[in-house]
């Protein structure tokens, strides 16, 4: 925590691009250290796990323990060779929300190439066993599987690239993985025009070895398929953990190691990628709209959200890569919301099938209301945190494409669509048989609750002390891959007669 606060207290947006800089020799003999920096954009992401690692533990009280609660089903248990039921250590539920921390902490602080790609992998492990360990879904030993076999996958493919990175910068010397050498190492153009001397095909598959694993990662579709089990198997603290903040490392990952590294590859690829992020946001919508479970229609909703933060890296615009930025933010804090209110109540009533609902504002009035806000937050409604994240990604997407956001814009309506359908279905009418008795937020759910709904309100008024550490990272993204914001392309003031005194009157 000291570091943290060092960090999030400290950090100067009008000073160095990278503050807070750590150098430890590593592996010598590769080039590797223990390299470490801040910028605007990792600031964003440490305050976000930061804030909502306590709050996660908090709400997962009951996820790893023996309490006797009437109004909460007993959650489903290992069972030892011998059959007998083992209770799940709490000591180990605990252990192993903390090392995701620390390694999703480290990793977007990190400025060595495989310091990074080391922690970006070795975070699915815990993750694995609180999804296979703690779940309270049937299938949760097979989504855990699901999980861990898709981005291990992903990940081989990026060891792939990053040892083909460490033999191309070894062309010119000893090899290395510090981040700031490659980046200024492939910058410079050789008399035949590569950067960096390399072929610009080895580039682009190097690029596609990185951006594979973050796509699945993140995800992007067609590679999401692990995240609706995943997300609803696990337990729901555990959920908001992997798609609030584990899930922002791909994303990161894109923004840093994706553009810098490989700007002419990223630009090549730029329409496919965004084209690809664009049908994952009318798809999570669509998809989201069918389901009959809550917690699956809401992991559906994060697809959705995704593809809109990896539109606004993509476009190569200061608005998108900023609104993605914010987004990141804002998006981990409506997510934690909606996914955690909807467990609370899912633990009462012991069903997730939206048919089993009806009612519930009735009976528990507070519930229902902060749910409300935070589906609210999910649609993006102005005045609250995700509007201006998502209003700046539309942005940015229509001054470089302005088909994609035409499309992009369709999932607002969707988005309306999907949540108040749900708060329709779930708190009004009259109580559905069972709901009777369902009771509203206790004191420790409020701790949680309180603070993301707070958040989301003052976000969504006054985002611009965030903006303004976020900027200068954007501004010095774009000028590393040498992108500029397109020029506007309706002339101004044309439409208006002027003579030499000033307009017509």
């Amino acid at each position: 925590m000291p570091i943290n606060r060092k960090i999030t207290v400290g950090f100067n947006p009008g000073g160095k691009t990278y503050q807070f800089q750590e150098n430890r020799s590593w592996i010598p003999a590769f080039g590797a250290g223990y390299t470490l920096g801040v910028d605007g954009i990792a600031v964003v992401l440490v305050i976000l796990t930061a804030v909502l690692v306590p709050l996660l533990l908090v709400a997962g009280w009951n996820d790893a323990s023996d309490a006797d609660d009437p109004l909460r089903p007993a959650p489903p248990r290992w069972r030892s060779s011998g059959g007998d039921r083992n209770p799940r250590g709490v000591h180990a539920y605990v252990a192993l929300t903390l090392a995701i921390e620390s390694m999703v902490l480290i990793s977007v602080i990190a400025l060595d190439v495989l310091l990074f790609y080391v922690f970006f992998e070795a975070m699915l492990i815990p993750m694995y066993f609180l999804i296979g360990g703690f779940g309270q879904g049937p299938g949760r030993s097979r989504a855990a599987v699901k999980f861990l076999l898709y981005n291990l996958f992903g990940g081989l493919i990026m060891l792939a690239a990053v040892i083909g990175l460490y033999v191309v910068t070894s062309q010119h010397g000893p090899g290395t993985f510090d981040f700031q050498q490659v980046v200024a190492m492939l910058s410079k153009p050789d008399p035949s025009g590569r950067y960096g001397g390399v072929d610009p095909a080895v580039i682009k598959a190097l690029f596609l070895g990185f951006m594979f694993a973050f796509a699945i990662k993140a995800p992007l579709w067609p590679f999401h398929r692990w995240l609706p089990d995943a997300a609803v198997e696990a337990t729901p603290a555990s959920a908001v953990l992997m798609m609030a903040i584990m899930d922002k490392v791909g994303t990161f990952g894109m923004l840093r190691y994706c553009l810098q590294l490989f700007p002419e590859a990223s630009t090549y690829f730029r329409p496919m990628i965004v084209t690809l992020a664009i049908i994952g946001v009318i798809y999570g919508a669509i998809v989201a709209i069918g389901q009959t479970d809550i917690m699956r229609l809401i992991a559906y909703t994060s697809i959705s959200h995704f593809g809109f933060i990896i539109a606004g890296i993509f476009v190569m615009t200061s608005q998108g890569q900023s609104g993605s930025t914010l987004y990141m933010l804002n998006h981990g804090l409506s997510t934690a919301a909606v996914f955690l209110i909807a467990g609370f109540l899912i633990s009462r009533r012991g069903s997730r099938a939206i048919a089993d609902y009806g009612g519930v504002q009735k009976v528990a009035p507070i519930l229902a209301g902060t749910f409300m806000v935070s589906a609210l937050a999910t649609l993006s409604l102005p005045g609250l945190a995700p509007f201006i994240s998502e209003f700046l990604v539309l942005l940015g997407t229509f001054n470089r494409y302005w088909l994609a956001a035409a499309f992009g814009v369709t999932a607002l309506v969707l988005a309306a669509i999907y949540m108040l359908w749900l708060y329709q279905r779930v708190m009004t009418g009259p109580v559905a048989k069972g709901n009777e008795h369902i009771a509203d937020l206790r004191p420790r759910e409020l701790v949680v609750v309180a603070p993301l709904i707070a958040l989301l309100l003052v976000l969504g008024v006054y985002p611009k002390p965030v903006l303004d550490v976020i900027d200068p990272a954007v501004k010095n993204t774009m000028t590393t891959i040498r992108q500029q914001d397109p020029a506007p392309k309706v002339p101004v003031g044309t439409g208006i007669p002027r003579t030499a005194e000033g307009p017509h009157q």
